[in-house]
Formats: structure tokens, C-alpha cells, sequence
């Protein structure tokens, strides 16, 4: 009868994560972040309701039921294929002409969350950058103070959660798997340790870079989206509204393909043949956006990866 030999159990929890962390390599660095909270939540919660009990007692304990790291690693990999399967919205009808991946954006619902994400980055770069700019601000202007460093500890850590939560709205909008789950904090540590730990963590750092960008790039995000969807509707709506009357044509200034509209008269070099041309340059822009969204949200989704979920996780 063949045998497989397990692997013997981890005598200590940071040994315990090192090995979930290596049995889980290769996948998500997001999904590895929430399987070590996880982890390291349970394993600690059950070492403090059995104070008399060592590590490696209660980890032998535990593998019964929570399972060795090996297990663990295969139980979040397939109820991650699970999850994923079922938040995934159906996959559209593979198209194979070039006619029909241009047009076919307007079938992906992931095109309308990532320009809404375009037109709602503004919003959200000007919060972040303003929460940034002024904690680190009061932070340092209070360090001489005596509520100086408990302050610049509420803002690190609101920092966590306004990462974990800009990360939960780039996996809804934008598809791209973020962590569900905060990095762990062990409160069994002295004080001081639990401090440090916090202002020395990169990510607090690349996550606070990351608010101060998003500023610049919401402006770009919302600026590109506005600009060219306003271009092709204008061009789409233009010869809609001479045909029904709504705006007349008048002649242009003779430029070649000129086109603008003066107190509801339309005025083009072309004449009337400028009508149908603005529509199907419109239709063309306006696809042409929507796949523009898509490619920003994509870029962007690996962008908030890199740094908002622990770079550890990367190696």
C-alpha cells in the first residue's frame, strides 16, 4: 500500500503563515493576504482562549479542524474559483472579426463600471489627497505636542482602511482582485511593538503615495472621459437634431471637414454631406471611448494592486 508522508506541523504561527504563504505561491497576491489574516486571526483567537497551551500544542490542535497550511492553501483556491465563478458577469460571445471586437464593447458591463470609475476617480483623488496632505500635514505640525503621536496613529491608521476600501471599489468597478481583509494586527504585542510596526509598514507609505496620485490621475481619468464623450455625442446628436428640425444648417467658414454648431444652427464646410459623415465619425468615437475606459481600467486595476496590497506578497 503506497503512502504519502505529510509533511510535519508547524511548532510556531509565524512559521505556520510562511508555510500557508509558500503553499499559496503563485497565486493572487491579494487572495495570499486574505488567507494569512485569516489564518493568523484564527490561530492567535484560539491560543488566547487556551493560555496554558504552547503554539505548537494549539497548532496541533487546530489542524484537525482549521487544517495544515498545505490544506488551507487548496480549500482557498478552489472557494476562490468558486467565488469568482459566481461574481463574474456571463462571458459574452467570442467575436473573431475585427469589426466585432470593436463593437462588441458595448456588450461588457465591466466597460460602463470602469468609465464610471473614470468619471468617479475626480471625486475620489480629490478626498484622498486632501486627507493625505493635511493628516501628514497636522502629524507633523503636532509632533512636538503631546496628542502629536496619537494622532499620526488614527491617520496610518485610517490610511489601512482608506486603502481597503478604495481597493474593495477597484474590484467592483474595475474587476481586479483586491484584499477583502485588512492587514493583521496582533494585539498581543506591547504597545510600542503594535506602533512601530505601523509607521514601518511600506504599505502604509505606498499607500498613501497612492492617494497623492490618484489627484492627478482622476483629473486625467475624468478629463479624458468627459472630453471624448462629449465629443461623440455632439457629433452623434448633431445631425439627429437638423434632421428632426430641432437645429438648421448653415455653410461653414470653408475649412476642410469643418464643423460647429452657433446658436442651434449646425455649420459645416461640407454642406449636407456633413450629416451622415458627423454620425458615423460620432458612433466611431464613441466606441473608440468605450474601449479607452477599458484599457484605463485595466492599467489601473494592476496600478492600485502594486500599491495597495502587501508587496511582500509579490516575492
Amino acid at each position: 500500500m503506497n503512502t504519502t508522508a505529510q509533511p510535519p506541523l508547524p511548532t510556531n504561527i509565524p512559521e505556520y503563515l510562511e508555510h500557508l504563504r509558500r503553499s499559496l505561491a503563485g497565486a493572487d497576491p491579494a487572495l495570499i493576504q486574505d488567507a494569512l489574516y485569516d489564518a493568523e486571526e484564527y490561530l492567535r483567537s484560539e491560543l488566547a482562549e487556551n493560555p496554558g497551551k504552547t503554539e505548537a500544542e494549539v497548532i496541533a490542535q487546530v489542524a484537525s479542524s482549521y487544517g495544515a497550511p498545505e490544506e488551507v492553501a487548496d480549500i482557498y483556491r478552489d472557494t476562490e474559483v468558486k467565488v469568482q465563478t459566481a461574481l463574474r458577469t456571463p462571458p459574452s460571445r467570442p467575436r473573431r472579426s475585427v469589426f466585432g471586437k470593436f463593437f462588441g464593447v458595448v456588450a461588457e458591463p465591466r466597460t460602463y463600471a470602469a468609465l464610471f470609475y473614470m468619471l468617479l476617480s475626480l471625486a475620489t483623488g480629490v478626498f484622498y489627497f486632501t486627507w493625505v496632505v493635511t493628516g501628514i500635514s497636522l502629524s507633523i505640525g503636532l509632533a512636538v505636542l503631546i496628542i502629536g503621536i496619537p494622532f499620526a496613529i488614527l491617520f496610518f491608521g485610517s490610511v489601512r482602511m482608506l486603502s481597503l476600501l478604495e481597493g474593495r471599489i477597484v474590484e467592483v468597478m474595475l474587476g481586479e482582485r483586491m484584499p477583502r481583509r485588512p492587514l493583521y494586527s496582533n494585539r498581543g504585542k506591547p504597545l510600542m511593538a503594535r506602533i512601530g510596526e505601523l509607521f514601518a509598514d511600506p504599505r502604509n507609505w505606498s499607500s498613501m503615495l497612492y492617494m497623492l496620485l490618484m489627484l492627478p490621475l482622476g483629473i486625467v481619468y475624468f478629463t479624458i472621459a468627459v472630453t471624448l464623450l462629449s465629443l461623440s455625442l455632439s457629433f452623434i446628436l448633431a445631425p439627429i437634431m437638423v434632421w428632426l428640425g430641432i437645429a438648421t444648417m448653415g455653410a461653414g467658414s470653408g475649412d476642410w471637414m469643418y464643423f460647429t454648431i452657433e446658436n442651434g444652427v449646425l455649420f459645416s464646410s461640407l454642406g449636407i454631406m456633413a450629416l451622415p459623415l458627423m454620425l458615423v465619425l460620432g458612433v466611431l468615437m464613441l466606441f473608440g471611448t468605450l474601449h479607452v475606459a477599458r484599457g484605463i481600467g485595466y492599467m489601473h486595476g494592476q496600478f492600485a494592486k502594486r500599491l495597495l496590497v502587501k508587496s511582500a506578497q509579490y516575492g
